[in-house]
């Protein structure tokens, strides 16, 4: 064997053990994540998995048109569509606000009237253990939708109505996930 020829062999040698060593570290990396799928069926909980946690909590009703769009987009997403049990293990009260708030407006002489508006709405939240009444965790979260005001009355109340409507739905989305980790920090029983 000439010397290029063992050269060449010690650092393909030399390459085999680094790429080796590498895998070994990324491996062991990977080993110590503690991350895990948020709506897999891996759970510590005896119940068997988050999605039916999730399922087993009931939505107290609400008064406001707005807080009813929550509420529903809520039920959906916890039961998958299923509605609600007759006997949850869980309750969740909400208490819904929404207002709106100009975002722009036209820079005319004779008029300074909005043309971009945006719904804020926010839930106060409180699961309460069903059995028992008492609070096991509560939060609060918030979602935004802009809207543009035409300057037809009737167009810009439906611009506005819509705006709630998907303000609704990505809240209850928000409130969702917020419940879901409320629900994995709660200890096993």
């Amino acid at each position: 064997m000439s010397s290029l020829e063992r050269h060449t062999h010690s650092l393909g040698g030399i390459a085999r053990n680094v790429i080796l060593a590498m895998v070994l570290a990324m491996a062991f990396a990977g080993s110590a994540c503690t991350v895990r799928p948020l709506y897999g069926d891996i759970s510590s909980s005896v119940d068997g998995g988050s999605t039916a946690r999730l399922a087993s909590i009931s939505v107290k009703q609400v008064s406001t048109r707005y807080a009813q769009e929550v509420r529903n987009h809520l039920i959906f997403g916890l039961n998958g569509g299923a509605g609600e049990l007759s006997s949850p293990q869980y309750v969740l009260d909400l208490g819904v606000t929404s207002y709106v708030r100009s975002s722009a407006s036209v820079q005319v002489v004779l008029e300074n009237e909005p043309t971009a508006g945006a719904v804020v709405m926010t839930s106060v939240y409180k699961l309460i253990d069903a059995e028992t009444g008492d609070v096991v965790a509560r939060g609060k979260r918030s979602a935004t939708a802009s809207f543009d005001k035409p300057r037809q009355e009737f167009a810009a109340l439906r611009a506005e109505r819509d705006a709630e409507n998907r303000a609704a739905r990505e809240l209850a989305e928000f409130m969702k996930l917020a419940v879901l980790q409320d629900l994995e920090n709660l200890p096993s029983s």
